[in-house]
């Protein structure tokens, strides 16, 4: 017979939420605590609670001395662990986000607390920081190269909540030049948190950061960590001994204490968008916390997202640039040349090698210097895409209507066209528009371009990054490096003597609202690479010279490339330069859902429209039963309400919608990073 429970003897009353998933379950619960419960039931811990007759994991907000709830209440189950892992700015920073992505607080709480693993917690995290190695005094003269630099690297240590946007200069290394200001602001005192896109960059950090500290003190949350690993080190942040935080997406709900400086690098890269509702962007996460904590803040990267150069014309964060005679002096001579059957036919040996003559030489040139050169195409494989010879539509599978490639054969015979979805062959391919049996390649592929490029120049070494094999670093000498977009490996000691951006069509050309965004800066992040023009790098892009974003790649110019792309946003009403929501379902559950919502004032919707291309719902969904998938698209000026309100309105309509048992999927993205 079980022993009868007395009630704690103060605040006997834990007020929990269930870690659900479900929109109108989410919000707080009473239960009773008993004696027992008292001492480790504290707010920001893990419980087991009875929930419609199952138990649940909860976690505790508060303690009080009575309920709201005129019935009876349950006993709580259980403490899971005495750890407060939920604290109150966790719990803050949650809350912000829920009204501003219209998302479920347990959601969110999934992505900002590991799964609790009970032999870590018997881990020693005692150790002060400070005690787990020594440090060497950093390197801060990087921040001289830009304006207003050291006034900003004075107020970072001082604890004030300065906010710059930092356009990376060439041939500055961002590592280095962020591991000396955080780990400057970590013997202040103050906790660091670097927010990455991916495990190259964390590597490099990494490395940069244990040039100055020991391995003990700087702490790396990414996705391969096991549970284990993944729930001790966030103990050890929780509890102040991890000071030093770097990790990829995930890494920016880090609990870290006293939090002086933020850093999010490369803000425009998909990988920093959590693919899980609600769909969190870690720059709106650092931004968050950044205005809570009142910490520093530094979004970094070679060029400006229309949203940080937004920010900044609000005036709530700066411009941390160099200025331009700095610029002039370490950048590379960038030129523009039209891939045009002109220019080509002019050198047979450029023909040959895809490239113009103007490429061609400054391959020469480089190679003559005994300096590698980076070649820069926007695809991987061998011929990735095909399109009929005589009317360009593009060829497709006849099985499943995949477009279809010329994958590699090793050698040099031709392949066989072959669907890129279903793996058929097509070697009897005809073009259903206008009947010709002959192909062209769209674009070629990386492995295409070295193939071609070591006819070109035979006593030269070819190597290719991109796709599962990606390269860290090529040792210097004469190389011909083909790789495709963030895959570039750098020069160990040294840099690029020169840089060939080709097929920039195929990047340009995306129907994608930062098309142009992205590709500057992909071109960027690979021109940065290549060493000044003093000493003769140079980097030929094969576009329109008179495009706008060639002449802001060509003039190193950054800033004024985001403020025009901004006020284009705002001339046809696109993010950043109003909020707007994506919501994704059936014809019948958009319908349901619109009267169901409560717009703030001035919003506008559009559609609904079919789903962009290779975007499907979640979940299972039968097509044939409820109809194709539709996106309904709400828009909302900047200034109407609150800048949650449109999270907020969508948050309660979704929550109407749970209580009418619509199973339906749903879909609901704020201010996505690509529309469709």
């Amino acid at each position: 017979m079980s022993k009868p429970r007395s009630p704690a003897p103060s605040a006997p009353v834990a007020r929990v939420l269930p870690l659900l998933g479900l929109a109108h379950l989410d919000r707080p619960f009473d239960y009773l605590v008993d004696e027992d419960q008292h001492e480790g039931c504290r707010p920001g811990v893990r419980v087991r609670v009875r929930f419609a007759g199952r138990l649940v994991d909860a976690v505790v907000l508060s303690r009080t001395s009575v309920s709201d709830h005129t019935g009876n209440l349950a006993w709580l189950e259980r403490v899971i662990s005495p750890e407060v892992v939920y604290p109150a700015q966790t719990r803050a920073l949650v809350e912000a986000l829920c009204d501003r992505y219209g998302g479920i607080r347990s959601d969110l709480i999934r992505s900002a607390v590991p799964a609790r693993h009970a032999t870590a917690e018997n881990s020693d995290i005692s150790t002060p920081w400070d005690e787990l190695g020594t440090v060497t005094d950093p390197d801060l003269s990087p921040w001289i190269s830009y304006l207003h630099g050291p006034n900003f690297v004075d107020a970072v240590l001082a604890g004030r909540a300065v906010r710059a946007a930092w356009q990376i200069a060439p041939g500055d290394d961002w590592a280095r030049a962020v591991a000396g200001l955080a780990v400057a602001t970590a013997q202040t005192g103050g906790g660091v948190l670097v927010a990455l896109p991916d495990q190259r960059d964390v590597d490099a950090l990494g490395e940069a950061l244990r040039e100055l500290v020991s391995a003990r003190q700087v702490t790396v949350l990414n996705s391969a960590l096991g549970p284990q690993a993944r729930y001790r080190r966030f103990l050890s942040i929780l509890h102040g001994q991890g000071r030093l935080v770097i990790g990829t997406r995930s890494a920016a709900y880090a609990p870290v204490r006293d939090l002086r400086l933020v850093v999010l690098l490369n803000d425009g890269d998909d990988n920093l968008v959590d693919p899980r509702a609600p769909y969190t962007h870690a720059r709106e996460v650092l931004t968050t916390r950044s205005a809570q904590c009142g910490c520093a803040l530094i979004i970094g990267g070679h060029t400006r997202t229309a949203e940080v150069q937004l920010m900044v014309e609000q005036g709530w964060m700066h411009g941390l640039v160099a200025p331009r005679e700095v610029l002039r002096q370490r950048m590379p001579r960038v030129r523009a040349t039209a891939d045009s059957d002109t220019a080509l036919e002019r050198d047979p040996l450029a023909r040959s090698a895809r490239l113009p003559a103007v490429a061609f030489d400054a391959v020469r040139r480089a190679l003559a210097r005994d300096e590698p050169v980076l070649i820069q195409t926007p695809r991987k494989g061998y011929v990735p895409t095909l399109a009929c010879g005589r009317c360009r539509v593009p060829a497709r599978c006849r099985s499943c209507n995949g477009p279809l490639g010329l994958p590699s054969t090793g050698d040099d015979t031709p392949g066989v066209p072959t669907c890129r979805w279903c793996g058929r062959p097509a070697a009897g391919h005809r073009c259903g528009t206008c009947g010709s049996v002959r192909l062209r390649a769209v674009v070629l592929g990386s492995e295409r371009t070295a193939e071609e490029l070591g006819r070109a120049f035979p006593k030269t070494p070819v190597s290719t990054s991109g796709g599962s094999r990606v390269l860290d670093a090529v040792p210097p000498g004469a190389r011909l490096v083909v790789s495709t977009p963030g895959a570039e490996p750098a020069v160990t000691g040294g840099a690029y003597g020169a840089c060939l951006l080709l097929d920039t069509w195929a990047l340009l050309g995306r129907a994608d609202l930062r098309a142009t965004e992205d590709t500057l800066a992909k071109w960027m992040a690979a021109a940065s690479l290549v060493s000044s023009n003093d000493r003769g790098g140079e980097v030929i892009v094969v576009a329109d010279p008179a495009l706008p974003v060639v002449q802001a790649l060509i003039r190193w110019d950054t800033t004024t490339a985001a403020a025009a792309e901004l006020a284009e946003r705002r001339e046809v009403d696109l993010p950043p330069a109003v909020h707007m929501a994506a919501v994704d379902g059936p014809q019948s559950t958009l319908d349901d859902f619109l009267g169901l919502v409560d717009l703030p004032p001035g919003a506008d919707v559009l559609g609904p429209v079919d789903l962009p291309p290779g975007s499907a719902l979640p979940g299972d969904y039968d097509e044939s039963r409820f109809g194709p998938p539709q996106r309904m698209l709400i828009r909302v000026p900047l200034g109407a309400g609150p800048r949650s309100a449109l999270g907020r309105a969508l948050r309660a309509a979704r929550t109407a919608r749970a209580v009418r048992k619509d199973e339906l999927p749903l879909r609901i993205q704020i201010d996505p990073l690509h529309l469709g």
